[in-house]
């Protein structure tokens, strides 16, 4: 599967998620949140930075527990918490939150 963006084209996976996580970029996080029916603001910016830092850091997607946790202690405990995640991202936080910043799939998310 692939999506055309800006006159570049984009390879997906059959769910959805970037092949290549080098392709991203801030348009493509916006056209897979329009995808996913997401309106980003600066929280949801906010998480998806985390995510893309952690998975630099770590060279894995976090699954939810963890994303909860990995939040709670940088950003807070207000936003360290599954009803804030799920708020932003009401699909899952970990897998949602994971397409939109061009990242694979989290290990454990069915």
């Amino acid at each position: 599967m692939a999506f055309e963006l800006n006159g570049k084209t984009y390879e997906t996976d059959e769910e959805g998620y970037l092949v290549n996580l080098s392709d991203w970029n801030e348009d493509v996080a916006k056209y897979l949140a329009e995808q996913e029916g997401v309106n980003l603001t600066d929280a949801h910016w906010e998480v998806i930075n985390f995510l893309r830092d952690y998975y630099n850091e770590f060279q894995i997607a976090p699954a939810v527990r963890v994303l909860t946790k990995a939040i709670g202690k940088k950003l807070g405990p207000e936003k360290g918490n599954s009803q804030y995640l799920y708020e932003l991202f009401p699909y899952g936080p970990a897998k949602q939150a994971c397409k939109i910043a061009g990242l694979p799939k989290p290990t454990g998310c069915v």
